[in-house]
């Protein structure tokens, strides 16, 4: 097809087909959410599941690529389906108002090929870990906050984020302190798309057991084995 000619040389036909047949969970459809959730769109992934449990407001549109003045109060999720059913109607969004705890993750993550974070605090990260191990999918960590930014692939079994966390028990990371401007979340996300790419083709190096560690301020990457 011809819309997704310029994925050819980067992404073979045939990996390209795969990508269409495949179906990821997005859960969070906030900073990395948004941008995660049009990329994979646009690559032509064709069904994509988007969590989110919370609706824009204000503060949303500095940094939000789905949030704009006339859907303030309106819910992320679905916001998220209107918006890419305009892009590309052959693309299967299922939007999903829900928090996901430990009651309802198995029932939203499973029969998906891979799993993204991009929530906002530990707990749930740590929720989506141990469900995606349980369901045997691999996942894609991603986390934000001021100039900083860090990406892992999970796979069942590694508990990456235990490592990273520990017992952590706070519900908010330090974003609260540093903010999040509308930079980071879009370099952040664009590695991690890149990292659910490689996983669905199997095909180059993933950041498994690795936690890629950036620092937009003093322009470093740095990447950390765990």
């Amino acid at each position: 097809m011809n819309r997704y000619s310029r994925n050819i040389g980067t992404i073979s036909l045939e990996e390209n087909e795969i990508l269409r047949k495949s179906k990821v969970c997005v859960v969070g459809c906030g900073g990395l959410g948004g941008y995660i959730i049009e990329m994979l769109v646009r690559l032509g992934v064709g069904e994509i599941t988007a969590v989110d449990n919370d609706v824009f407001d204000e503060t949303n549109l500095n940094r939000q690529i789905l949030s704009d003045e006339n859907n303030i109060g309106k819910r992320k999720a679905f916001i998220a389906k209107k918006k890419m059913e305009i892009i590309n109607s052959g693309v299967e969004i299922n939007p999903i108002f829900e928090l996901l705890n430990e009651s309802n993750a198995e029932s939203i993550l499973k029969d998906h090929q891979v799993v993204v974070d991009a929530l906002d605090n530990i707990p749930s990260r740590l929720i989506l870990q141990s469900t995606s191990s349980l369901l045997n999918i691999p996942m894609v960590h991603g986390a934000i906050a001021g100039w900083y930014g860090q990406i892992s692939t999970i796979f069942p079994g590694d508990n990456t984020l235990t490592r990273i966390y520990g017992e952590h028990n706070g519900v908010k990371g330090i974003e609260i302190d540093l903010g999040n401007p509308s930079f980071t979340p879009a370099v952040v996300s664009s590695i991690q798309v890149s990292e659910v790419v490689k996983i669905l083709i199997g095909r180059g190096d993933l950041l498994r057991n690795k936690l890629l560690y950036i620092d937009l301020l003093n322009l470093s990457f740095e990447v950390l084995d765990l």
